[in-house]
């Protein structure tokens, strides 16, 4: 995270952050015996909406689902509460069917029924696209209001309150020391706020029968519970609709699933179906568990509340100045660095990059698959080049790619994976603890939220550890003149 990483919030900022998330938290003694409140996560395995919830198996084996008789919801040493295989049935093999859902299981936004439905659908326009979580989020918060809701038994086996981070204390949010992250709660929380105004605004004006949550006040803490509750169970499905899955969302993240999701039909069809099918064998007591996608772990905090260790997938945000890349180089021994003075067949190139020039997008990244944001590593290339003639005998995806060994030649190269080797370092000095420090404080067993602000910083500091030991390498093995650090 250097000095100018993407979405940085100075401190001014975070103060605001901490106003805004305790307000969002905070309620009176009445509001928190509502049916709506949502609290912050302070336990591993939060409660439940209902202290004794219906058997979610059973109900939707009664509804004409399918549940394999060798599943059960418990407890796994690794994954937390979740969908396994019980201890007496034996095996499952690869290709069975683990549960089916038909079509009328799932949760998802519908077309106006009544005036009810038409003023839901009118608060969920006004939702941008980038939340679409709270769109199906109002859904939630609906038919949890209802008192005969066909969707009961599922709703009272969600947990009350969530691990995510608008749902931290203030201290536990600064304790994530990352400044795009912080960037996108903060962002969140004033939504929250000024959404409920607008709620609460269109709801004074709509009569009684016409109330979408019968009646009930919604506020900053329930819409932040519904949001929650959407983004950290629903899955888009064909046609990229999301949809809530009553016990399939019960399965957890792997990234070497034993599982995968298969749709049968479109989802307006009524012969929709949502099947789990086992993509390996599943022994016993092992958890069933899906990929819910290849992303960094600032995804899985903001909308799942949980942190992958040794994520491939990490990454550490930064923006690209040119300013700051002088700087790197020269803190890295690159003599005669250009990057904030680039000759204009250099521009030429960045602009291609998409990196200069009018709608230009500056975020790139560390980590990853790739290791190197492939437009970053192919700008310093270039910047570092002498002559247009030899980086004019290579395409972009030559000069974006790291497998592509030293293609400028060994000084270029050397000079270019230095200067990561010194965006990686200011990176590390951002973060205001050590990775000693880091570990110190998990050992302590610190309460769940502490625990996960803490992780997400570790991998990262980890992440960026682990690229500067592969980039020294690969600078080891160009001509030894030409790569000396």
């Amino acid at each position: 995270m250097a000095a100018a990483a993407a979405g940085a919030t100075p401190a001014t900022a975070r103060k605001a952050l901490a106003s805004t998330t305790s307000a969002l938290l905070s309620s009176s003694p009445a509001l928190r015996r509502r049916s709506l409140s949502c609290s912050a996560a302070s336990a591993a395995t939060a409660p439940r909406i209902a202290q004794q919830p219906p058997d979610l198996l059973r109900w939707v084996q009664r509804e004409g689902g399918f549940v394999h008789p060798a599943l059960r919801v418990a407890d796994h040493p690794e994954y937390g509460l979740g969908v396994s295989a019980t201890a007496a049935d034996g095996v499952i093999p690869p290709g069975a069917v683990l549960i089916d859902l038909p079509g009328r299981i799932p949760l998802r936004l519908r077309h106006p029924a009544d005036a009810a439905d038409a003023v839901l659908m009118q608060l969920a326009d006004r939702v941008p696209e980038e939340l679409w979580s709270m769109r199906l989020g109002l859904r939630l918060l609906q038919e949890r209001t209802k008192s005969d809701s066909f969707w009961w038994p599922y709703i009272a086996n969600l947990p009350e309150t969530f691990t995510v981070p608008i749902f931290f204390p203030g201290e536990d949010i600064k304790n994530l020391q990352y400044a795009p992250l912080l960037h996108q709660i903060n962002k969140r929380c004033r939504f929250l706020l000024e959404f409920e105004k607008e709620v609460k605004q269109k709801l004074g004006t709509v009569p009684s029968g016409d109330h979408p949550f019968c009646g009930q006040d919604v506020h900053s803490s329930s819409l932040g519970w519904a949001m929650s509750a959407a983004s950290s169970r629903a899955f888009r499905l064909h046609g990229e609709i999301p949809m809530l899955l009553p016990l399939v969302d019960m399965c957890n993240h792997s990234f070497s699933p034993n599982a995968r999701i298969v749709q049968k039909g479109d989802v307006e069809s009524p012969d929709m179906s949502v099947k789990v099918v086992a993509e390996t064998q599943i022994d016993q007591n092992a958890a069933v568990t899906l990929n819910y996608g290849c992303y960094p772990n600032d995804f899985y905090l903001l909308d799942y509340g949980f942190v992958v260790t040794s994520n491939p997938y990490d990454q550490v945000e930064l923006s690209y100045d040119g300013n700051l890349l002088d700087a790197a180089s020269m803190a890295a021994g690159v003599s005669n660095p250009n990057f904030s003075t680039p000759a204009k067949w250099q521009q030429e190139i960045l602009s291609r990059l998409n990196l200069h020039g009018e709608g230009a997008i500056l975020k790139v990244s560390l980590g990853g698959p790739d290791i190197v944001d492939g437009r970053l590593l192919a700008a310093l290339r270039v910047l570092l080049a002498a002559d247009p003639e030899a980086v004019g005998k290579h395409d972009l995806k030559t000069l974006m790619s790291l497998g592509a060994k030293a293609p400028l030649g060994p000084t270029v190269e050397a000079s270019a994976l230095r200067t990561v080797l010194a965006l990686c370092a200011i990176a590390l000095q951002h973060f205001h603890t050590k990775i000693m420090d880091d570990q110190a404080v998990l050992k302590g067993e610190p309460p769940l939220t502490t625990q996960l602000a803490v992780q997400f910083r570790l991998q990262k500091k980890l992440m960026l550890v682990d690229i500067m030991q592969n980039l020294s390498r690969r600078i080891k093995t160009l001509s030894p003149e030409k790569s000396t650090a």
